[in-house]
C-alpha cells in the first residue's frame, strides 16, 4: 500500500530523515519505534506532505505522492492523528469530528463514519456539544483519531496516540486501534509505548537518528536482546 524509498528530510542544515525505506501492506499494523528525535514523527509528516522530502520518493497505491499538498494525500486515503492531538480547542466535539470529513461530499457516508466513530469512542458522544478544550486529555487523544477516521482514511498514521494518558486509558487506546484494523484500516502506529505497540503490530521498524537500523516481525522485535536494552526496559 505505501513505501518510501531513501526518503530524506532536512530541516534547514539538521537532516532528520536519511534514506528511510519502509513498506506498509494493506490491512497491517506497523509500528516505528525509536527514542525522541529518532525522526519518528517526522516520517509520519513527510507522509502526509506536512513537510517535504528532500529526496527520495513515497508511492501509495502505486501513486507518487513525494511532491503533493497535504489536502491532496488525505483525498488519496492518508489520514493523520498528529502528536499532541492538535484538536480545535475553540470548537465543539461535532465541529471537530466535522471537520474531519471536509475533503468528502458524500452525506451518506459522512453520517455513517460519524456514527461509527461515536460507536467507537463513546465518551465522545457524552460530549459531543462541548468546546474540545475542555476535554481531558484521553478524550482529546479519542477526538483527534475519530476526526482522522472521519475522512474514512485506507491508512492512518498514528503519532503517540498514548503520550500522557493514564494507563487503564492506554489499554482502552490499543484496543481500539485494534478495532480500526480490523475494520479494515492499515495503521501505521509511531509510540513511545514499545511494548504497547509491538503487542498489537505486525511488523516493527527501529529508527535511531534518522535511519532505519531494524526491521522484523513485532514478535521477533520483542525477542530481540538489544530492542529489550534499548526499548523495552529489559
Amino acid at each position: 500500500m505505501l513505501v518510501l524509498d531513501s526518503v530524506q528530510v532536512s530541516y534547514g542544515a539538521i537532516r532528520a530523515l536519511q534514506s528511510v525505506s519502509l513498506t506498509i501492506n494493506a490491512g497491517e499494523i506497523v509500528t516505528l519505534i525509536g527514542a525522541n528525535g529518532a525522526g519518528k514523527s517526522t516520517t509520519l509528516r513527510a507522509i502526509s506532505g506536512l513537510v517535504p522530502a528532500s529526496s527520495g520518493r513515497i508511492t501509495m497505491e502505486g501513486k507518487d505522492i513525494t511532491l503533493l499538498p497535504a489536502d491532496r494525500i488525505v483525498k488519496l486515503g492518508i489520514g493523520h492523528s498528529p502528536e499532541g492531538r492538535r484538536v480545535f480547542a475553540n470548537m465543539s466535539v461535532r465541529e471537530n469530528l466535522e471537520l474531519g470529513a471536509y475533503t468528502r461530499n458524500d452525506r451518506a457516508g459522512i453520517k455513517q463514519d460519524f456514527d461509527r466513530a461515536l460507536t467507537l469512542f463513546p465518551r465522545l458522544k457524552e460530549r459531543i456539544g462541548q468546546n474540545a478544550g475542555t476535554l481531558s486529555g484521553g478524550e482529546q487523544q479519542m477526538l483527534a483519531m475519530g476526526r482522522a477516521l472521519m475522512a474514512r482514511p485506507k491508512l492512518l498514521l498514528l503519532d503517540e496516540p498514548s503520550l500522557g494518558l493514564a494507563p487503564f486509558l492506554v489499554r482502552d487506546i490499543f484496543q481500539i486501534i485494534r478495532d480500526i484494523n480490523a475494520q479494515g484500516t492499515t495503521v501505521l502506529l509511531v509510540e513511545q509505548n514499545a511494548h504497547m505497540a509491538l503487542g498489537i503490530a505486525h511488523r516493527g521498524y527501529v529508527l535511531e537518528t534518522g535511519s532505519i537500523v531494524m526491521a522484523d516481525d513485532a514478535e521477533a522485535l520483542l525477542a530481540n536482546d538489544d530492542v529489550k536494552k534499548a526499548y523495552l526496559g529489559e
